[in-house]
């Protein structure tokens, strides 16, 4: 099989040249139009095909799509979704356990209770700040996690850890393995986009989208934040219409001839592929991601008539498109470390909820109102919480918690209206009906009908999966 094993180096260079063109582009489109099953089991002398043609997972699933809205840097749970009365109550006092800071230097043991103030919300009685009135009108759709825990303490194992299920980079993350078993709906559109944020790309960049050691085309592809948002899709104006046609049918003939004295080549075939494609995208996708046909009234949902909303609005809009479309997997990114709030945090929070708590619930609403929702998981959350206590007292801010924090999750097989797990009375960490980052795996396989025991690439040193190995199980009380 080390015909379908990348080299670390190699994949590395590969991606931070492409992610942004039309060849990232291609790697992800589909190798066949025709076909809605899986092919047939073949002999095991045989290579494996490699394809995103719809499959038929083993178990009855719930779920047919995602879309994770990442908000990288790690919102705080305290001001946002996990009220701690004791806290509030212990302003200014000494913190007496045992914690770990990132940063030293800044650190201090003085306790800070949030200064926003939490209400119930929906007929579940939900408490939510004050920052997320949005969330607060969807609360009885969704399921809110208050016990996540990673257990590393930096950005980028933590991203690793709930992407790919290890610390290490390089590994497939989870779009990619959603790809590789099920493939995907729509025929004519990548199956696993990213909908980057013009502040940048999320700390270890384009290893956020890689499909690590599996074969190419299950990596995510890169939707720029500004047009051209697929750059070089249209050809130039001298290769319009039978033009552009005949020269990549000729283009696929050499091709088809190189890849027939080379089989195996995963890369070779998914870019000859693309050609073939090609055509198809310049219309698909064009349409998918023109929202002008919108109505005022769904524009206006998702936030688009305030400029503090509208960009990330406009992405979740994309997102619910896309997914209206066949793709399985869609992840909606923040910036570059925007809630890393080390400092800063009394002003910085409540503009980083302003920019994306509407559209996120107009999400949730506008998928339901669809029909939509039921098939579709949306989950809401970073790599990691914060720290109940003061972080540079002279701008306060808190300091890392992965011990501990909160993210929220709806449709797809999720309970709705629901409030799974607690931290501890300070808000620090974890105590009761703990989910780890595999448990998290475990139990998203399982809404769409994958089983992550069972669910392996074969590779000359052992099967690779998501949870690899580690303790993990699927949360029966998250489930509806």
């Amino acid at each position: 099989m080390s015909d379908n094993t990348f080299a670390v180096s190699s994949r590395r260079h590969f991606l931070a040249s492409q992610s942004m063109g039309i060849g990232s582009l291609a790697l992800t489109w589909l190798l066949n139009q025709e076909g809605a099953l899986a092919a047939p089991a073949k002999p095991s002398l045989e290579r494996p095909v490699y394809d995103l043609t719809p499959k038929t997972p083993p178990a009855p699933p719930r779920a047919r799509a995602m879309i994770s809205l990442f908000m990288q840097g790690g919102p705080s749970h305290l001001d946002l979704f996990d009220p701690k009365p004791e806290l509030t109550k212990r302003n200014g006092n000494s913190f007496t356990g045992d914690i770990k800071y990132d940063n030293a230097g800044q650190a201090s043991a003085k306790l800070l209770g949030s200064p926003w103030k939490f209400r119930r919300h929906g007929q579940c009685g939900m408490e939510l700040s004050e920052l997320l009135p949005g969330l607060g009108e969807v609360a009885d759709e969704i399921t809110l996690v208050r016990s996540m825990q990673t257990g590393v303490n930096n950005h980028g194992q933590s991203i690793n850890a709930l992407n790919n299920g290890r610390i290490a980079t390089g590994r497939p993350v989870l779009g990619s393995w959603l790809t590789y078993a099920l493939g995907t709906e729509g025929q004519n559109l990548p199956a696993y986009c990213v909908l980057t944020d013009p502040g940048g790309l999320p700390v270890i960049g384009v290893d956020n989208w890689t499909g690590g050691w599996l074969p190419s085309l299950y990596q995510g592809t890169v939707i720029r934040p500004t047009e051209p948002r697929i750059p070089n899709l249209d050809p130039p104006p001298h290769l319009v219409g039978k033009v552009q046609r005949r020269y990549l049918d000729y283009l696929d003939r050499f091709n088809r001839d190189h890849l027939e004295a080379r089989p195996g080549e995963q890369d070779l075939a998914a870019r000859i592929a693309s050609y073939e494609l090609a055509a198809r995208m310049q219309t698909a996708a064009k349409e998918a991601l023109d929202i002008s046909g919108e109505s005022a009234a769904t524009q206006t949902l998702y936030g688009l008539d305030d400029p503090e909303s509208r960009e990330f609005g406009t992405r979740c809009l994309i997102a619910r498109r896309l997914v209206e479309r066949g793709v399985r997997f869609v992840q909606v990114c923040t910036g570059n470390q925007n809630w890393d709030h080390h400092g800063g945090i009394l002003k910085q929070l409540p503009a980083m909820c302003h920019k994306v708590d509407r559209p996120s619930a107009a999400l949730v609403r506008d998928l339901q109102q669809r029909g939509l929702l039921d098939s579709t998981v949306v989950s809401w959350g970073g790599e990691m919480g914060r720290l109940p206590v003061v972080q540079n007292e002279k701008n306060v801010g808190r300091d890392h918690n992965t011990y501990g924090f909160s993210m929220w999750l709806a449709g797809g097989g999720f309970k709705a209206g629901h409030v799974h797990g607690s931290t501890d009375e300070l808000g620090h960490k974890a105590v009761d009906d703990v989910v780890t980052h595999s448990d998290y795996h475990a139990t998203l396989l399982s809404l769409f009908g994958l089983d992550h025991k069972t669910l392996v690439f074969k590779r000359p040193n052992g099967d690779g999966s998501l949870v690899d190995g580690q303790p993990a199980q699927v949360v029966q009380g998250l489930l509806a």
